[in-house]
């Protein structure tokens, strides 16, 4: 049985923008994305955690930065592919980052994996977009129309860092929008469409 790693945030986790709770196994991608691995003797290992960032200190929800929890996490599921897809949070007005910074954070990670295991293989996925509005009273006023912004430039900036780095590269915004709820998470059909294109990924490119 072969380990793949989901290391990510809120959407990782499956956050459901309408109760505000988890949504169930097998409606959140990684449980898909599970049951869809299973015969190909493939364990996901889920690390989603609302709030996480790639290399920033929240200091308002401590033990959020990436850098700080992913080499304990590594060792203790010994992965032979790693999944990445965080960025979002690091979109909050608060950090005031730019894509080359939060591009910095991810190379970091990409470099735990690295020191771990020159071997394992590393899936490297940007974020879906924030929608605008999402910074408005009533829905996540740590964001604003910046964030927004900054959140549309991670495509770029992520395919080219894995491209530089020797990581494979998918862009969850071709496959998945944010609910109208939250303007932030994913909702039960974007869940489906974004494990069906990671599953696809993982097949095509023997990723796993």
């Amino acid at each position: 049985m072969k380990d793949l790693l989901c290391f990510g945030d809120s959407n990782t986790y499956g956050y459901d923008p309408e109760s505000k709770l988890r949504y169930g196994f097998g409606e959140r991608w990684t449980g898909i994305l599970s049951r869809e691995l299973l015969p190909f003797g493939v364990r996901v290992d889920e690390e989603g955690l609302c709030g996480r960032t790639t290399d920033f200190e929240d200091r308002t929800r401590p033990g959020r930065r990436g850098t700080e929890v992913l080499p304990g996490l590594l060792e203790s599921y010994s992965p032979e592919a790693v999944i990445i897809m965080l960025g979002t949070n690091d979109c909050k007005s608060c950090f005031g980052n730019t894509p080359s910074t939060i591009a910095d954070g991810l190379q970091k990670l990409i470099g735990q994996v690295r020191e771990y295991s020159s071997q394992a293989k590393i899936l490297l996925i940007s974020p879906i977009h924030l929608a605008s509005g999402v910074g408005e009273k009533g829905f996540d006023e740590e964001f604003d129309e910046d964030s927004v912004k900054l959140s549309r430039e991670l495509p770029s900036v992520y395919s080219e860092l894995a491209e530089r780095t020797g990581c494979e590269f998918l862009a969850a915004s071709d496959y998945a929008s944010p609910s109208a709820a939250d303007c932030e998470h994913l909702d039960r059909s974007g869940h489906r469409a974004l494990a069906a294109a990671i599953f696809n990924k993982l097949i095509k490119e023997e990723i796993i």
